[in-house]
């Protein structure tokens, strides 16, 4: 299997550290809200990527917001990541699993960005400052 990096913020790779030892005991809820380990490939490096990422859930699907991109800042690299690649990995809990990653648009997307502000209210101030619109990415379990 190829090497995985992790987040280069210490911040979150520690979390994603306690998150695997744990399998997700530790690191599950994290600020108040879900979280989920993600793994992309990246787009030029073709290196596979770990990050850890709140989540909501609709119905089959998990939902993320690419909330780096808030405040005018470039797009967050695991969501360009998940835009060149979409099959992704993820860890919920010890739940392992393969997922295609694709962005939301239209009313899915005002949908998904409401329900989100309810699981994470910490994303309302990206609203009201963000240069651009905030990419909503569903994780669909691949069978």
């Amino acid at each position: 299997m190829t090497e995985t990096t992790d987040s280069r913020d210490r911040s979150v790779a520690e979390h994603v550290r306690r998150y695997l030892a744990t399998d997700g005991r530790d690191g599950y809820m994290e600020g108040g809200v879900t979280n989920l380990v993600l793994t992309t490939v990246g787009r030029k490096s073709g290196v596979r990527r770990r990050t850890g990422l709140f989540f909501g859930q609709d119905s089959d699907t998990y939902v993320l917001v690419a909330s780096g991109s808030a405040y005018g800042a470039p797009l967050p690299d695991w969501y360009l990541n998940t835009v060149a690649n979409p099959e992704v990995d993820v860890q919920i809990l010890a739940d392992r699993f393969k997922a295609r990653a694709r962005t939301t648009t239209g009313a899915e997307r005002a949908r998904l960005w409401m329900m989100m502000l309810a699981v994470a209210p910490a994303y309302r101030p990206y609203a009201a400052t963000a240069l651009q619109e905030i990419p909503i990415v569903v994780l669909e379990r691949i069978r």
